[in-house]
């Protein structure tokens, strides 16, 4: 799951009516962020992460004092802060429980099983509805220790959601977020809430998963506009829009995610193509990934023109077709390392085979897209995905990867000291996958020499997303 941008001074083809955003966030949720019992939870929290160690234990008996007094800090807040939460009344009681029986049993390895469980913000979509959300925890793309880590959350869920959801993209285990506040571990880029980072005792059935669009919608926002300005890319009027108005953009991104987050594990599929913990090339984790968001493009462009479709959801799923293009070939293509980057080869690779198209053009130093054009180019490169899974499964796994490999070069032009870019021949095809897997260069399909440019210019812009939330205040346009 998805994302972040932001455009100063970028021109637009004509100035548009701003719609109205059918998510109001509630300031009743924002005050809870400057009460003393968060505060102190807050404190507490952070206070309790420096004498941890990366499993989430106190291994030092001289640190124990210190600990139960923080963790007696924890408890008496959340205590205190559970009224405003009723729909989350047993999981705080469980909550306050895992906290006092892990100090009692001596700090080890923490176990909060029981009150995650408990936690079933999946039951409860309601827009505005906030939740407390204490855990020891890992945050992707933010820390890999299991701290504890304390998060105030509004869900995010508006009308035109709750009908696309309640129709063709059904998906029980989404939860829409929009930060409050949050303890250090979500000071970074880490912008989703998923329950295998929580420190158990035993790996439980997953029911839900949360992203904060907020913070999606927030780096897009900035990394967009500051990307129009230097590729000098004129935006279409309602894609400026997004630049303006954070609410749009954060629903814009809750309709992406719902559509992307269902579609892993649907369709034509090789068998588990990503979800199992397995070791392989990471260009195949590249077209799993492009393959949903291409799959939430194609699926935007149908309610864009379902006439049965709400007004909303109609307007939206055209902002989402925006969302997909500007965020996987601004953001994506040169955000993080060039060490296996999955999600930044997917942008390179959406972004040449527009350009490869003729529907996208650098000319004259200036960035032009052809938007009637878009959607045929765009939906047909996730058919060739689609296909190339559809024909894995009479191929064995060596063949698959090298099919992935032949529709990624094809597009994006490898390393020119690439053993896998020989073909067949110039791999070692006799001995275990693992063989492959090790002659992939980590930067395989290295930038071009635009993305070379662009990211000079944009990298101190990326950088500046890290722990953006919606509440950022933005520049004007």
């Amino acid at each position: 799951m998805n994302t972040a941008l932001d455009t100063q001074g970028t021109t637009s083809a004509a100035a548009a009516p701003a719609h109205a955003p059918t998510h109001t966030p509630s300031r009743g949720n924002d005050a809870l962020a400057q009460t003393p019992a968060w505060l102190s939870l807050k404190a507490a929290a952070t206070a309790l992460q420096g004498l941890q160690v990366q499993d989430g234990s106190v291994p030092e008996a001289g640190d124990h004092a210190a600990a139960m007094a923080h963790i007696n800090a924890i408890t008496d807040a959340i205590e205190a802060l559970a009224p405003n939460f009723p729909h989350d009344a047993e999981y705080l009681r469980l909550l306050v429980a895992d906290f006092t029986r892990w100090a009692a049993e001596g700090l080890g390895v923490p176990d909060f099983l029981d009150s995650l469980l408990a936690f079933a913000p999946q039951e409860h979509r309601v827009n505005g509805l906030g939740h407390l959300v204490v855990f020891p925890m890992y945050t992707q793309n933010g820390s890999t220790n299991r701290f504890v880590e304390a998060v105030l959350v509004e869900v995010i869920w508006p009308e035109f959601i709750g009908e696309l959801e309640a129709g063709n993209y059904s998906n029980k285990l989404f939860v829409p977020l929009r930060f409050l506040d949050f303890t250090p571990g979500y000071d970074t880029n880490s912008a989703v809430l998923f329950p295998e980072s929580v420190a158990v005792r035993e790996t439980p059935a997953f029911t839900w998963g949360a992203i904060f669009q907020d913070r999606e919608a927030a780096r897009f926002r900035r990394v967009l506009r500051a990307a129009a300005k230097v590729t000098a890319l004129e935006l279409p009027a309602d894609a400026a829009e997004l630049l303006d108005n954070q609410a749009l953009a954060q629903e814009t991104f809750v309709m992406w995610d719902l559509i992307h987050d269902r579609t892993h594990m649907r369709g034509d599929l090789p068998f588990d193509p990503f979800m199992i913990k397995q070791r392989m090339p990471y260009f195949l984790y590249s077209l799993e990934e492009l393959r949903c968001d291409l799959t939430a493009f194609r699926e935007s462009v149908r309610v864009e023109h379902d006439d049965a479709a709400s007004p909303d959801a109609r307007r939206q799923a055209k902002l989402v077709q925006y969302a997909v293009i500007f965020d996987r070939i601004f953001r994506f293509a040169i955000t993080g390392s060039r060490v296996r980057n999955y999600d930044g080869l997917g942008g390179q690779l959406l972004f040449a085979w527009m350009h490869q198209h003729h529907v996208l053009h650098w000319t004259d130093t200036k960035l032009a897209i052809d938007w009637e054009s878009v959607p045929d180019v765009v939906i047909a490169l996730g058919a060739q995905i689609e296909e190339l899974y559809w024909r894995s499964i009479d191929r064995p796994k060596v063949a698959h990867w090298l099919a992935a490999y032949e529709l990624v070069s094809a597009t994006v032009t490898p390393n020119p000291a690439s053993v896998w870019a020989k073909g067949p021949g110039g791999l070692p095809l006799d001995g275990a996958p693992r063989g492959l897997t090790d002659q992939v260069l980590d930067d395989e399909f290295p930038l071009s020499m635009f993305y070379e440019a662009l990211e000079k210019k944009m990298r101190p812009v990326i950088d500046s997303t890290a722990g953006i939330t919606g509440a950022t205040v933005e520049p004007s346009a």
